[in-house]
């Protein structure tokens, strides 16, 4: 006599984890206004009492996104300075391994919801206060890395930490912005680290000539070792 075979019941915070990572991948393919928690709770595989048995409402599910997209980005980060002894090389590896993430990756970045949470969210007034301090502890966690650097001697002492940080995020905002409209474009990038890199290190940039297929050196430099510096 044969059995029906069960799905196990999954713990609390397994299934509230698993809500809300249907929930990024909702908002993300939609909006935050155009998402419905019916939408999120098919998505889940659970039912709407169960979904908000775990989140009183839309609003904390987004919220709640918005925390494991910055617990996500800061374990991208935190891998990528452990793997990284070098002090002037240890920003640009954690812009290497986010972007690598958003590339290749199936998890919703963070700059992503910040812009969606700007552009759709920000009449709510908790959303605002919440991406507020959010946007703060990315930054305090970005200048805090560039003061340890300095002090290995990767960086030098005369860069203010709380201003490059903001430079950091302020360019990670606009490869978001980049990758979806293709307004700058790689080389133009690789220029813009280039630059950065060479300003916070000391270091000389290196822009390598390219031979174009006509046989000229007209087209523009490309790096022989880019160093991206956007960091969300």
């Amino acid at each position: 006599m044969g059995m029906s075979a069960t799905r196990p019941r999954m713990a609390a915070e397994e299934r509230r984890q698993c809500v809300v990572g249907a929930a990024c991948r909702v908002f993300a393919k939609s909006s935050y206004s155009g998402a419905t928690t019916a939408e999120i709770a098919r998505e889940s595989g659970v039912t709407e009492p169960v979904l908000y048995r775990h989140f009183p409402s839309k609003r904390d599910l987004y919220l709640a996104c918005l925390d494991a997209a910055w617990a996500h980005a800061r374990r991208l980060w935190e891998d990528a300075l452990a793997n990284e002894p070098d002090p002037r090389l240890q920003l640009a590896a954690m812009g290497q391994a986010y972007i690598h993430q958003q590339r290749t990756g199936d998890k919703v970045m963070l700059s992503d919801l910040w812009i969606q949470a700007l552009t759709e969210a920000s009449e709510d007034p908790k959303i605002r206060r919440y991406l507020r301090d959010q946007v703060r502890g990315v930054h305090d966690f970005v200048a805090d890395r560039i003061r340890r650097a300095q002090k290995a001697g990767g960086i030098k002492q005369d860069r203010e930490p709380d201003a490059e940080a903001w430079i950091f995020i302020s360019l990670g905002l606009l490869s978001t912005i980049d990758r979806r409209l293709g307004t700058v474009g790689d080389r133009d990038f690789e220029a813009v680290f280039a630059s950065r890199r060479a300003w916070m290190t000391g270091e000389p940039e290196h822009f390598p000539e390219v031979r174009s297929t006509s046989g000229t050196n007209k087209e523009r430099p490309r790096l022989r070792h880019p160093g991206p510096l956007y960091l969300i």
